[in-house]
């Protein structure tokens, strides 16, 4: 059976580990990933198209000074993207998101496994943790990266829009403002769990690795004729 202290540390760890995994649980299934302001000038209308989505919904309104505001609309991000490099990139932000999901909650197993055993294989122990919480946050950190690169390099608010109201052609964009969400900035509070649940672990190795090194000072201190009497 395990000791106090290592069910203690690994129980921390288990804990910060599920978080991470609801949090990156709560990132995909909400849409605040970005918000993105377009302004629109032409001859019939004059002001502002507002679009908000995440990795798979999204919904648009209209506030116009001048000309018909169109009804709220609800679309989902990967049917309404053209086949071409922003839905690709959109697709692998998702595959990335989903093996970060999936790390994180192997990741939860093994700090689980360790607070209520003492496994005997190596992987099975603190470098297992170390392994799968650091996949997991490495997959949320570039899957970010990306999905903030896709936006705004491949411009994939416009292109939303322009499908969404073709009645707009591109020359009657004006400019573009972004301010990314909730929903994007919560994979920040993933990456630090994970962070939190592999130094748990390895502050409990040194802890450990220290107690070990004073049990052995005594023996080795010890004057040589009381060791052979």
């Amino acid at each position: 059976m395990p000791t106090v202290q290592k069910t203690l540390m690994y129980s921390v760890s288990f804990l910060s580990g599920l978080g991470s995994f609801i949090v990156i649980c709560a990132a995909l299934a909400t849409h605040r990933w970005i918000s993105s302001t377009i302004l629109i000038s032409d001859a019939s209308s004059n002001g502002s198209i507002f679009i908000t989505y995440g990795l798979f919904r999204g919904e648009s309104h209209q506030e116009f000074s001048q000309g018909l505001e169109e009804m709220t609309k609800h679309f989902a991000v990967l049917g309404l993207l053209a086949a071409s490099v922003a839905k690709t990139l959109q697709t692998v932000v998702v595959l990335l998101l989903a093996l970060g999901l999936a790390a994180s909650g192997l990741g939860c197993v093994f700090c689980f496994y360790n607070a209520v055993s003492n496994p005997y294989q190596t992987f099975l122990g603190p470098p297992g943790v170390y392994t799968w919480s650091g996949l997991s946050a490495s997959f949320v950190l570039v899957g970010m990266v990306l999905f903030a690169v896709n936006t705004q390099s491949s411009r994939v608010s416009e292109d939303l829009v322009q499908k969404l109201y073709p009645v707009y052609p591109t020359s009657s964009h004006k400019g573009v403002t972004h301010s990314y969400g909730l929903s994007f900035w919560l994979l920040l509070l993933a990456l630090a769990l994970d962070v939190v649940t592999t130094v748990v672990i390895a502050f409990y190795q040194r802890a450990r690795s220290q107690q070990r090194q004073e049990q052995r000072k005594p023996v080795e201190s010890a004057p040589r004729d009381g060791i052979l009497f």
